[in-house]
């Protein structure tokens, strides 16, 4: 990095803040040594945490507020008197040009609703998507909407698709990676019109993308495709399930090997294997939803997660600015504008 990279932390969001973003800080540090923090938060609680580590401490600017948004805050109510919480004015301060990305582990909806706001989005999108990677058993997968747009029109889809391509590209280093839109079969004819659609229009766009067409559920955790596209209701719901089925079966092996005394030797000498399988699934490694389409890097993490997982978000915005995501987005977006694909195209592609 040629410029100091700063980015700016809303310091009391998530259910251990502030003491996670201190400590996922000081974790960041060694992957991530030319970044500078904009901390927005309680001095109060803030000094101390950082008085325990002058490493930490070097690379902070602390801007005090007292207010903070909760889990309980609806985004109506923050967006009219939430512009003095550390939220508002950790977003604020990438609108402002002081950073260049933002981290939050706080209330989602918020998030989304002031950054919008605030940040905007960027030429050619209509709405802004949540992405985040998911593990496979071909390597990660991109997956979007997650939960910001419960009703989408094929142009939706169509961004969204566009946006995580340009992701699996920049982040993931894929150099073509593929696309699919989720749906209730591969058949063309299956899905309902927004579906149907938005692969017509993939099938025809002048962008060389590699579209592989229709995707089911469990093609996600087979890899079937690099980035897996639907709309936001249909995206929670599967990320809850797949999160849900992780835990499910994480207690089921819990539970096996305490049932008897060879069932514990069993467990000692697979350790090794069933540590493997724990560090590629570690929800912490895959912390850290983005917010694609707005006009700045915002990244969500886990309001329940540790150190280990807000650092991984650090890592994430660091990656999305350092890599000129945002610009590659506007490129492709001005290519695909220009050349456009004519409603006669689309339909020859039905």
């Amino acid at each position: 990095m040629t410029e100091r990279l700063i980015l700016s932390l809303d310091a009391m969001g998530g259910d251990q803040a502030p003491h996670v973003v201190v400590a996922g800080i000081e974790l960041a540090l060694r992957l991530h040594p030319g970044v500078h923090y904009l901390l927005y938060g309680d001095e109060a609680q803030l000094g101390p945490l950082l008085e325990c580590s002058r490493d930490v401490a070097a690379v902070c600017t602390v801007r005090h507020t007292a207010e903070r948004v909760s889990n309980d805050d609806k985004p109506s109510q923050v967006l009219r008197q939430g512009r003095k919480t550390s939220m508002w004015l950790a977003i604020q301060a990438v609108k402002d040009g002081e950073a260049s990305g933002v981290i939050s582990a706080g209330n989602t909806g918020a998030l989304m609703a002031m950054a919008k706001i605030l940040l905007r989005t960027l030429p050619g999108i209509s709405r802004p998507a949540i992405a985040t990677v998911l593990p496979s058993r071909q390597g990660d997968v991109v997956m979007l909407d997650l939960g910001a747009n419960s009703d989408c029109d094929a142009q939706n889809l169509v961004e969204f698709a566009i946006m995580g391509e340009v992701f699996a590209r920049t982040v993931l280093g894929l150099a073509r990676p593929s696309i699919g839109l989720l749906n209730i079969g591969a058949e063309d004819m299956k899905g309902n019109e927004a579906v149907r659609t938005a692969s017509a229009l993939l099938r025809a766009s002048p962008l060389p993308i590699r579209f592989h067409g229709f995707v089911e559920g469990d093609d996600i955790g087979a890899g079937t495709v690099d980035v897996v596209v639907t709309d936001g209701f249909t995206g929670n719901v599967a990320l809850k399930t797949v999160e849900g089925t992780a835990r499910l079966y994480a207690g089921f092996l819990r539970d096996a090997f305490h049932g008897s005394f060879l069932a514990r030797l069993g467990y000692f000498l697979a350790r090794p294997a069933l540590t493997r399988v724990k560090n590629r699934t570690d929800p912490r490694r895959y912390n850290g939803a983005m917010f694609l389409g707005l006009n700045g890097v915002c990244v969500k993490s886990h309001g329940g997660t540790d150190d280990v997982g807000f650092a991984n978000a650090i890592g994430v915005a660091a990656s999305l600015v350092t890599r000129g995501f945002n610009d590659r987005i506007k490129d492709e977006f001005a290519t695909l504008q220009f050349g456009a694909p004519s409603s006669a195209a689309v339909a020859s592609h039905r």
